[in-house]
């Protein structure tokens, strides 16, 4: 075979397999309604800092309307405002002949004088003015979604907190930019604005990847048959929860009776298990398996540029392209040794022999790289193949898993429910027949709740019954340290009830200077030898006070040593014993015992007589 007929051949076979793909790809059932869809997403602003979510928001949404079947879905990221109005003027061409047109816009947005603007990432804004200028405003997007016949729908992630506003000087002071989104009212029959904040507050990012109004847009918006009305109330609920009611979103707008699906329901023959999103994916993806060729993996590529089948498309396609470079290599080696054949038959010279020579064992060189390359792919390929049959087995086994749980959950949950029915019902029948309990006399009600004072350490005073001004500073220092809010001007049931529950001390106990507390008692503070009970009562060492000499000490010193010196030597005792009527002492030094000469005294009277 030629070269020219070699590239006829394949040239054939690719023209085939495109009309088996095609036919393949066709038989697939059809929507009746067209949808087409828009997916904005700006954070890379040049003149404030870059927003982290806008990017990966408009991804998820966008990923979100492929999944739900849009004929047409357009993703477009950091767009200036050249790329803005040029991407809404191709998509307002788009929707003339669509049911269903949809918006999403993920980025800053700014409000003037009650009108909305979507801010291009390239925006200066130094002015109120020129927000005329440099922004696109929100009638450019209701314009481009008004040719839709069903459903016109813009969602406007963009109530963030905007830097533009704080920093832009105004040229008229009346003129008003406010915070978030002005609240807008749709002209056009069937036509809905969502704003991921209600007008006039701002919305939050979040701390994940993902804002919490487009995680709850893509949770809510594609389920069948579901009305957008009640998907939107369910993205409301969400985003509440999840931002502890600090962000609502909220829709404007109007819609007929009918349900307006995102998602059409699903036939009713089609009950039971619902099949999974990617089950199309794959199954286009096992006929371009079974074709085989570049061109059927290409137009699969086409339709699913993304995803997992996606990579394995292009494993394949590697594969293909290693085959094509081998048979390539095959027909060259082939050629060569038929020239080297040719030119030794026709005697040629040996230089031409011997360059056929080289170019024969080169080319054969190049077969047998080729044939380790497809060797290589195909070895390649049949891994791939092994990852997904493993990946899909694994899926459907969580999926059987995941409904077992959820069918095991329904059942608990029933079973539950008809048990606290009953419950119910019988505590009712018991409650209806038993008496109402009789309150308790106010004097033994007084005593009762005094008595449970004193039990938890609130109450010092004896229960008397009597509610004076200390049982009510009782049980208002009992509020303080269990947390409770009881009346403490009257003894109640209620306080007598919370008193009881407390099954210990719950007001400290409070010891005079000198004590302290053990257990539920007052203990006199002890401290050892060189100690004493301290200010802060607690024991602490005693310091010794060192006496301080001073000048008038020492002069007071000097002039009794003095007088000491001048002074007769005091006598000292004698060692004698006089006693008297006043009792007995010593004799002292220099004295000697006598009979008392004078008349009248008794003989054995004796007086001390010193020289």
């Amino acid at each position: 075979m030629t070269k020219h007929n070699f590239r006829t051949s394949a040239i054939g076979l690719r023209a085939l397999a495109s009309l088996v793909l095609a036919s393949w790809l066709g038989c697939s059932p059809a929507v009746a309604d067209k949808r087409v869809a828009l997916v904005i997403g700006n954070s890379a602003y040049k003149n404030a800092p870059r927003l982290a979510n806008p990017v990966n928001d408009a991804g998820l949404v966008g990923g979100m309307f492929r999944n739900a079947g849009f004929d047409t879905v357009e993703i477009r990221l950091d767009l200036n405002a050249s790329e803005m109005r040029r991407s809404l003027r191709d998509f307002a061409a788009r929707t003339r002949d669509a049911d269903m047109a949809v918006i999403y816009y993920a980025g800053h947005g700014i409000e003037l004088d009650g009108s909305n603007y979507l801010v291009p990432t390239d925006a200066m804004l130094e002015t109120d003015g020129d927000v005329l200028d440099e922004t696109i405003a929100l009638d450019r997007a209701l314009y481009a979604v008004e040719p839709a016949k069903q459903l016109r729908l813009v969602i406007l992630d963009a109530c963030r907190d905007n830097p533009f506003a704080k920093t832009m000087k105004r040229t008229l002071a009346s003129r008003a930019i406010g915070g978030g989104l002005a609240k807008v009212e749709p002209t056009s029959p069937n036509t809905m604005i969502a704003f991921a904040a209600k007008a006039g507050s701002t919305a939050s990012d979040g701390d994940s990847r993902n804002s919490p109004f487009a995680v709850a847009l893509t949770d809510h918006l594609p389920k069948p048959g579901l009305d957008l009305r009640k998907a939107f109330g369910f993205v409301r609920d969400d985003v509440l929860r999840k931002t502890g009611n600090k962000q609502e979103p909220y829709v404007y707008g109007s819609l007929g009776g009918s349900d307006v699906p995102l998602v059409p329901a699903r036939p009713a023959a089609a009950a039971g298990p619902q099949a999974n999103p990617q089950d199309s994916v794959r199954k286009d993806y096992e006929l371009a398996l079974q074709a085989g060729l570049r061109e059927a993996w290409e137009a699969f590529l086409q339709t699913y540029p993304d995803g997992f089948y996606a990579n394995l498309a292009r494993v394949q396609l590697k594969k293909i392209a290693a085959e094509e470079d081998r048979t390539v290599a095959t027909e060259k080696a082939r050629l060569a040794e038929q020239e080297k054949v040719r030119l030794a038959a026709e005697r040629a010279q040996k230089a031409e022999l011997e360059k056929a020579a080289v170019a024969a064992k080169a080319a054969e060189e190049a077969r047998i790289a080729a044939e380790k390359a497809k060797q290589i792919e195909q070895a390649k390929a049949e891994a791939a193949e092994r990852e997904r049959r493993a990946a899909e087995a694994a899926a459907a086994k969580s999926l059987a898993e995941k409904r077992a749980l959820e069918k095991a959950a329904a059942e608990i949950a029933a079973k539950q429910a008809a048990d606290k029915q009953a419950a119910d019902a019988e505590s009712k029948k018991v409650a209806a027949l038993a008496p109402p309990p009789s309150a308790p006399p106010a004097g033994d009600l007084t005593k009762s709740v005094q008595s449970e004072l004193r039990r938890v350490g609130c109450l010092s005073a004896a229960a008397d019954g009597d509610w004076s001004a200390a049982s009510q500073r009782s049980l208002t220092l009992f509020n303080k340290y269990a947390g409770t809010q009881l009346d403490a001007k009257l003894a109640s049931v209620d306080a007598l009830d919370a008193l009881k529950a407390k099954p210990g001390r719950v007001c400290p106990l409070v010891c005079n200077f000198g004590f302290k507390a053990d257990g539920d008692q007052c203990v006199k503070i002890t401290c050892r030898a060189g100690y004493r009970v301290g200010d802060d009562n607690e024991c602490e060492k005693i310091q010794e006070k060192k006496p301080v000499a001073t000048r008038e000490d020492s002069r007071k010193r000097d002039q009794g040593r003095k007088e000491a010196e001048s002074a007769a030597p005091k006598s000292q005792a004698s060692g004698q014993m006089i006693c008297n009527s006043a009792g007995c002492r010593p004799v002292a030094k220099g004295c000697r015992i006598e009979r008392d000469p004078r008349p009248g005294s008794a003989g054995m009277s004796q007086v001390e007589v010193c020289h």
